[in-house]
């Protein structure tokens, strides 16, 4: 068996004959389950046919939830396993990649006044969920009541005609879901986990895999002991018997301009519902997410879901009722959405995928391949701890202990230390690289400098007017993080294409960096 690089690499080149697992899938569930084998003493090989975060773990809200969704449900066991989880990511694994959310329910003149008391309780039933989990209140301050005039002050755009004030509550959110799949990741590497992209399975049993080099055309069989099939909505193509109900959820990409001095999340009501919002969330780089929709995705499964124009309209609808200056559909300059990998129970569900739950699932097919389907992006490293435990008992691997809920991701440190380094940056590309890598920051300029040549002021330069990812992500991305294309780059390892626009400005920078690369290899220059 070949040795593991501590990097993700494209391809099949030098992929390992024999391990004892295969993970099928680099989805934040896939890369999670590469993480948890490989700290366990594991063998691991990793593949996906696309590249990290290919499928839905890149188009989520970006937040890591507490539950309180699933409290009003009545889901209080799946409630409490997200609050546990959301403390375990911004207290232990990844406070690098997380931060507060402050998050307001506006007391409007549409929301009644037992709507609201029905509110605030939700906020006070989410606090319960924190103080059970055990994350502290600094991490998560306590919801409290803001009168009409706090309210104006952190939320200006809101529409003020009948404004009452606001509940407040926090919540956690994400630098970028891709960035915590592709960290994730790279930290199974660095703990032995062969990770490849753009490697498809083309046939799998519970003991052996045939994968094509989707760069190349090239082929190889691996022998293992067990196989995790981690595809989400795809999980079928590989196992026959799993059953599931994808559901479509669109999110809209607003500029900073738009919402000015908005800094909170605003939970926007959906007429006739009484514990449905539409969020608006601000993101660290200054544009809004506008989400979410639950619609049936009903037919085969694409790559890659589109909205459809019926969302937009139905997100801008429900937003521009709570703000003062109407919202058109021309401010609309990025839409995404994503398919729920939700377990279809049979009969006595509802018709309305919004009513299937989000727990999740392990199953062991009679080939042996181990699937795991359900859940959401929070609870990632329980669904992975799950599905390892049961590939473990059903090939009876000398496996140690599950380790991920102690165990840090690469870069991380102390949220307060990063900031602290960030504030004092001495260039604004230097803090950026802090906040998106944390502790790692120092390795992605070192990196991009071997890579490159360039000198550090280019490295950390924007890459265009108004795009203010720097050159050194791109490098970053090609040496340790396996991207292979422009797609890769401007689509996954930075987020550029949620924008359109943003992505034609930078696709010549994508192109410089991979051929600055292609070509310091082919000279034998190091790229390291």
């Amino acid at each position: 068996m070949t040795a593991p690089s501590t990097r993700i690499t494209p391809g099949l080149a030098g992929v390992p004959t024999h391990v004892d697992v295969v993970v099928i899938g680099l989805g934040v569930t896939g890369a999670g389950v590469a993480l948890d084998a490989a700290a366990r003493g594991l063998s691991v090989l990793s593949v996906d046919a696309h590249d990290l975060a290919f499928g839905t773990s890149r188009f989520s809200s970006k937040l890591v939830h507490g539950g309180l969704r699933y409290l009003a449900s009545g889901q209080v066991g799946i409630a409490h396993e997200s609050a546990v989880e959301r403390g375990i990511l911004m207290e232990t694994t990844a406070p690098h990649l997380t931060r507060p959310l402050p998050s307001i329910i506006p007391l409007s003149a549409g929301v009644s006044r037992p709507m609201g008391t029905l509110a605030g309780a939700g906020f006070l039933g989410g606090d319960l969920l924190r103080r059970a989990a055990g994350t502290s209140g600094d991490t998560l301050p306590r919801p409290r009541r803001l009168s009409a005039a706090e309210t104006r002050r952190i939320a200006p755009p809101l529409r003020t005609d009948g404004l009452r004030g606001a509940y407040l509550g926090w919540d956690g959110q994400l630098e970028d879901d891709a960035r915590l799949v592709t960290t994730i990741a790279r930290t199974a590497a660095e703990h032995g986990a062969h990770v490849r992209t753009h490697a498809r399975v083309v046939a799998a049993t519970g003991r052996e895999v045939r994968l094509r080099d989707e760069l190349t055309g090239a082929t190889a069989t691996v022998a293992t002991r067990t196989v995790v099939n981690a595809t989400g909505v795809w999980a079928g193509d590989l196992v026959d018997d799993v059953r599931l109900r994808p559901s479509r959820g669109t999110h809209l990409v607003l500029r900073a301009e738009t919402l000015p001095g908005l800094d909170v999340a605003v939970f926007a009501p959906i007429p006739g519902e009484t514990n449905r919002f539409v969020l608006v969330l601000p993101q660290p780089d200054g544009q809004f997410y506008v989400g979410l929709t639950d619609e049936p995705a009903d037919g085969p499964v694409p790559d890659v879901a589109e909205p459809t124009e019926v969302e937009i309209g139905f997100l801008l609808d429900v937003v521009a009722a709570s703000f003062a200056r109407p919202l058109r559909r021309a401010d609309v300059v990025g839409a995404f959405a994503g398919l729920r990998p939700l377990l279809d129970s049979g009969p006595g569900e509802g018709d309305s995928t919004a009513d299937l739950s989000r727990k999740h699932a392990v199953l062991t097919s009679p080939t042996g391949v181990v699937t795991i389907v359900g859940g959401k992006l929070t609870t990632y490293r329980r669904m992975a701890e799950d599905a390892v435990d049961a590939a473990v008992a059903h090939a009876g691997l000398p496996a140690g202990p599950c380790l991920t809920a102690t165990l840090p991701l690469a870069g991380a440190a102390p949220r307060a230390a990063l900031a602290d380094r960030a504030a004092q940056a001495d260039h604004p590309g230097t803090a950026r690289l802090v906040r998106r890598y944390g502790a790692d920051a120092d390795l992605v300029l070192a990196a991009a400098r071997a890579a490159s040549g360039w000198t550090e002021a280019d490295l950390l330069a924007p890459l265009a007017e108004g795009i203010p990812t720097v050159a050194a992500e791109l490098f970053f991305g090609v040496t340790h993080e396996g991207a292979a294309d422009v797609a890769d780059l401007l689509d996954r390892r930075t987020r550029i294409g949620l924008v359109p626009a943003d992505r034609a400005l930078a696709v010549p920078a994508a192109e410089r960096v991979l051929a600055r690369c292609r070509n310091r290899r082919s000279t034998g220059e190091t790229v390291t």
